[in-house]
């Protein structure tokens, strides 16, 4: 790992050469080196060591010209990724038929192990998806639910699973009751009061969003969990965001099912996603996409995708070892930090609101802000048009400004220049 003296000299050296990083695969020992780099660092006081996470800046081909500061609808891969999507893809065009089934396709199962163990769930509950959408789509529209049959859900939860309830509604006759929060919300026993109220005996499933998408919203999936399963209804949790994002394993949160997609924060390669489904509930589920078992007990019902990307689908595990080199406590401190240096800076100008809480346990990475008299379309076209910062106006029920979520490669000096854009948005 470099000194701070010769950090200083790298970073004084790209700033003369166009900001030109130099692009790094790492190797396997260098990602075992990461992983053991300062043990007597707390994941906190890692956080703002800035020659560790300089190497971690330099794995990503991220562009000189644009901050992109929209890692929240997808993040970029490392090189190592990459890398491993353009070997896989160059074997496959050798022999598509013969590379994709008999070889990589053979690969599957060690990754779902590697998932598996990560997720702290068992291979047998695990499906390689493409997305979030597809994994939780197959929940909601795999259910065996009858007319009358009601649906506790938010009108912040992500619109494609909001879209498939709708449906579900319209075609099979259930009740969506929605749970009515203000957000930012910083007071758990509320929150869970809110589910719960909405909760009847025809209630047969909670859907759950974990981190919120519009503005990094943490809802306290447990305890909603724990009352609904009280209550003897299931629970359908959206992990898109907090999957490599916060510390946990997924039966910390007390749901039956749940799916993420890894093109996010797990940094995998761009259309690849995963679904976990407890084991004694995979039988009662119709896959989305039928095949000669659809009340089979085997997860891998729910991989039946005919001709697939395997080349997107192996590089998963390349990304899996990149995090695991980084480690979840010291990704989630430095994600953490990252959001408050811009967002508490930004929170004291005039004109400014955060719709996102600053105490941890409610927020992560991602954070929302409204410019009083700007709408979210103004303030994103101004940002990106004169300081090329490239962020995601969000307009969706009470929220109308900009969502801004950066990744462990986002540098000071590029949330120092979002600081400029926001002073900026001010003064118009």
């Amino acid at each position: 790992m470099p000194s701070r003296r010769s950090f200083l000299s790298k970073a004084a050296m790209l700033a003369s050469t166009s900001l030109v990083p130099s692009l790094k695969a790492f190797s396997k020992e260098e990602l075992l080196t990461l992983a053991a780099y300062k043990p007597e660092k707390s994941a906190i006081e890692l956080a703002t060591d800035e020659d560790y996470w300089w190497q971690i800046q330099q794995a990503y081909t991220v562009s000189p010209q644009i901050i992109n500061l929209n890692n929240g609808g997808v993040s970029p891969s490392p090189m190592v990724v990459q890398n491993a999507v353009d070997r896989y893809n160059k074997l496959a065009n050798e022999a598509p038929s013969y590379y994709m089934w008999r070889i990589l396709d053979q690969g599957r199962e060690p990754l779902r192990e590697n998932l598996a163990k990560y997720a702290g769930v068992s291979p047998e509950e695990i499906a390689i998806n493409r997305n979030a959408t597809e994994a939780i789509d197959t929940v909601i529209m795999g259910l065996p639910l009858q007319r009358g049959d009601e649906i506790v859900m938010t009108r912040y939860d992500y619109p494609n699973m909001l879209h498939a309830w709708r449906q579900r509604e319209l075609r099979d006759g259930l009740k969506i009751n929605y749970v009515e929060l203000d957000l930012p919300a910083e007071d758990s026993e509320l929150i869970v009061k809110k589910y719960v109220e909405k909760m009847t005996p025809s209630t047969k499933i909670v859907h759950i969003t974990h981190i919120m998408n519009w503005n990094g919203q943490v809802i306290p999936a447990k305890r909603i969990a724990d009352e609904a399963h009280k209550r003897g209804i299931e629970v359908l949790i959206d992990g898109a965001h907090s999957f490599a994002h916060l510390e946990y394993k997924i039966p910390d949160l007390g749901g039956d099912y749940y799916g993420t997609s890894l093109h996010k924060w797990l940094s995998a390669p761009i259309g690849s996603g995963m679904l976990w489904v407890k084991k004694e509930k995979i039988s009662k589920i119709f896959p989305l996409i039928p095949n000669d078992k659809p009340n089979s007990d085997n997860i891998r019902k729910f991989e039946n995708l005919g001709t697939r990307p395997f080349m997107i689908e192996q590089a998963i595990g390349q990304a899996l070892n990149f995090q695991l080199a980084i480690g979840n406590a010291r990704k989630e401190a430095r994600l953490r930090f990252l959001k408050d240096y811009w967002a508490k800076e930004a929170s004291k100008m005039p004109k400014i609101k955060m719709n996102t809480s600053l105490k941890p346990e409610f927020s992560g990475a991602l954070a929302h802000f409204s410019v009083e008299g700007l709408e979210a379309g103004k303030m994103e076209g101004e940002l990106f048009a004169k300081f090329k910062i490239h962020t995601s106006p969000t307009k969706w029920e009470k929220l109308d400004g900009v969502r801004v979520t950066p990744h462990v490669y986002t540098s000071l000096r590029d949330l120092d220049r979002l600081l400029e854009g926001v002073q900026h948005l001010t003064k118009l």
